[in-house]
């Protein structure tokens, strides 16, 4: 049925175009969009409008047609919303209405010109004084009344879902305006906005398995870049004390409902600042984004009362194992290792690794409310400066709202001689197979040698700030053009 419906509009194509019309123009100027003519004379009576000779031109989408002989109700959609079009045969004429029965579909792109009006039923109406067909639709758009429900389809075919289901649209207008929000939060405290490569000679800056690319030019093998963090230090060592980036960043691993290989990250650094500073901006910052968007601290995500009200709880990552376990498995690598197998964490020997991984098991999934998770292990945290008491830890925390990692922060290591030492041990473990521990950066050591001041820094997961502020249970819900398998 698809198929004649499609070749029915390739043969009106043909038509138009014997009758000297192009189907696909770029001469319609609308002056006015749905929203504003709606907002705007929404209270107006029926009266006042009649009096009103001002005459609206708008251009959409045709979504929805009613033909009723001598009169045709339509819809047509733009970017601000949708409104109600009115063709009568005594007032467009019969050669115009005859035009529109025959070319126009469902689909299709139509500009209008009218006055307004008010139907019994008291919606606003464009009384149709003419029309012109801008663009025509070779295919139909999906079924209205169940809209676009496959999970699949909706992904790889982004621009049906928008099309069918506004609240999807609605979800990537918020992800825009939280985009714009954290921009102006961090531009109002005097930090700036950067560039740095995506396309590295090293992939560093965090513990992943890199894309690789390469270069035909200089003959040299690229990776797509992992975190933006040895670029943005580096630009603090040059004397931008407060620097941010947000962009695209990359991970060759598997995809979840929290993880695309491609997603956005918020980086920022700031000096003369500690982890507990930052404390303090990153639960600003998402209050401030979080109120904007939802109105209130307290909301529903997915089912769970989210209350961001400040100040954020702070727990202990060890102390918080330790009061879920029956026994003391923390003191023997052995007990700690066998525990972490079987909760399924591949550790590879690395103490760590294990830790985190029980800790995200056992209570980080279970974390409702924004809390700060501090005392991370050192042979996870490379580039975090060690905590002054404990050379074990770093001073180091990440953020948990409704059971996953929003963000990661730390006072950041400026001695070059500790990171040197620590890049080392990570090669070590690198030779015995961790993938995802990576070359030494000698020009970044480099970089610190010159003298890098206190500084602490911080990275925020958008995609995953998003989900939260949209209530999308997945992060395929909001990233406009997810990953997937080819069809």
């Amino acid at each position: 049925m698809e198929n004649e419906l499609v070749e029915q509009r390739k043969e009106k194509i043909k038509e138009l175009r014997s009758l000297g019309i192009d189907p696909f123009q770029n001469n319609f100027k609308p002056t006015h969009e749905a929203d504003n003519v709606l907002s705007t004379y929404a209270n107006h009576s029926e009266e006042d409008l009649k009096n009103h000779s001002h005459e609206f031109s708008l251009a959409g989408r045709l979504i929805t047609l009613r033909d009723f002989g001598k009169t045709i109700f339509f819809h047509i959609m733009d970017r601000t919303g949708k409104i109600q079009g009115y063709i009568r045969k005594d007032v467009i004429g019969d050669e115009k209405l005859g035009f529109f029965k025959k070319f126009i579909d469902i689909g299709d792109f139509i500009g209008i010109k009218g006055n307004l009006f008010k139907t019994k039923t008291g919606e606003l109406t464009i009384n149709i004084k003419d029309f012109k067909l801008i663009t025509k639709s070779l295919y139909p758009l999906p079924e209205k009344w169940h809209g676009l429900k496959d999970v699949e389809t909706r992904y790889r075919k982004r621009y049906l879902d928008l099309i069918s289901n506004p609240e999807v649209k609605e979800i990537f207008l918020k992800r825009t305006r939280i985009i714009r929000l954290i921009r102006e939060f961090l531009n109002e405290r005097g930090f700036i906005e950067v560039e740095t490569p995506i396309l590295n000679t090293i992939a560093g800056g965090a513990l992943a398995k890199p894309f690789k690319t390469y270069h035909n030019a200089l003959d040299l093998e690229l990776y797509l870049r992992i975190a933006p963090e040895l670029y943005l230090k580096r630009l603090v060592v040059g004397g931008f004390e407060r620097v941010y980036e947000l962009g695209r960043t990359f991970r060759n691993e598997g995809v979840s409902t929290q993880h695309n290989p491609e997603f956005t990250i918020m980086e920022l650094y700031q000096s003369y600042a500690t982890y507990e500073d930052l404390m303090e901006l990153v639960e600003e910052l998402i209050c401030y984004a979080g109120e904007a968007i939802l109105g209130a601290l307290e909301f529903d995500y997915q089912g769970m009362m989210i209350d961001m009200s400040r100040p954020w709880k702070r727990i202990n990552l060890i102390e918080s194992i330790k009061s879920k376990l029956a026994e003391d498995i923390l003191g023997r690598d052995e007990l700690l290792f066998k525990k972490a197998a079987s909760l399924g964490i591949a550790h590879k020997g690395i103490r760590g690794k294990a830790l985190t991984g029980i800790f995200e098991r056992l209570v980080g999934d279970g974390i409702v409310d924004p809390t700060f998770v501090l005392g991370f292990p050192t042979d996870i945290s490379p580039l975090a400066r060690k905590n002054d008491l404990n050379p074990d830890i770093t001073d180091r925390f990440e953020l948990y709202i409704a059971g996953r990692e929003v963000a990661n922060a730390f006072s950041e290591l400026n001695d070059p001689i500790d990171q040197k030492e620590r890049f080392l041990r990570q090669l070590d473990l690198k030779s015995k197979g961790e993938e995802e521990i990576h070359e030494m950066d000698e020009d970044f050591i480099g970089a610190l040698e010159q003298g890098m001041p206190p500084t602490a820094g911080a990275g925020i997961g958008i995609d995953r700030l998003v989900m939260l502020l949209t209530n999308s249970p997945s992060i395929r819900e909001v990233i406009l053009f997810p990953h997937l398998r080819p069809e």
